[in-house]
């Protein structure tokens, strides 16, 4: 099976990408799906982050409220939560990519993952595919996302892409890159090409 990691900057429009592949047939997952089960009350994952940033970031219900969460972290404290959520990441994810190689031995499995870099999650794939778009659509994308303003959103942006490596440092590590600044037309003729490359690696695989 083909292991392959689709990363990039905020909004860049990942997902997007991720579905395209998903509709082509690839094995998909996203390692935010992940994060929010591990911070559901009883995972040990959320005892952890709760410990180290208070119950301050909790609902009434004593769920944790991401806005509240991601406020607390971002920028400073953000290598902290981290250290917390990424090994319990990477284990789900390389078990599910496990679980998928056993079920499909010729298929292909996508994790669609913010910070694969930043985690030096890189070697767990085979391919890396990176997104990336302008810093207009990213503010965009992300103000339509969040319903916010403009302003809010260009604020948002820059604090979390203060976060992670920059487009040029994911690009230069990228099998395939995809720029998403266009039209979704545009965007899926790129993606069929890598679909296509990402086939004939599959087989030569098996």
């Amino acid at each position: 099976m083909l292991r392959v990691g689709l990363t990039g900057g905020v909004a860049s429009g990942k997902s997007t990408v991720g579905k395209m592949l998903a509709e082509r047939g690839a094995h998909t997952l996203q390692a935010d799906t992940l994060a929010h089960r591990l911070y559901e009350p009883g995972e040990a994952t959320y005892y952890a982050v709760v410990e180290c940033f208070g119950r301050e970031i909790l609902n009434c219900d004593g769920t944790i409220n991401r806005n509240r969460l991601a406020n607390a972290a971002f920028p400073q404290r953000i290598a902290e939560l981290n250290a917390i959520v990424h090994p319990a990441v990477l284990e789900a994810q390389g078990s599910w990519m496990d679980e998928v190689a056993t079920k499909d031995p010729g298929g292909i499995a996508v994790v669609e993952a913010a910070l694969i870099l930043e985690a030096g999650a890189k070697k767990d794939f085979d391919k890396l595919i990176v997104v990336t778009c302008t810093f207009e659509r990213k503010v965009e994308r992300y103000a339509e996302r969040a319903k916010v303003t403009r302003e809010q959103a260009e604020a948002e942006v820059l604090r979390r892409s203060a976060a992670q490596l920059s487009d040029e440092e994911k690009a230069a590590r990228a099998d395939y890159l995809i720029d998403n600044s266009k039209s979704l037309e545009n965007t899926a003729s790129q993606v069929g090409r890598v679909w296509s490359e990402l086939q004939k690696l599959a087989r030569q695989a098996q």
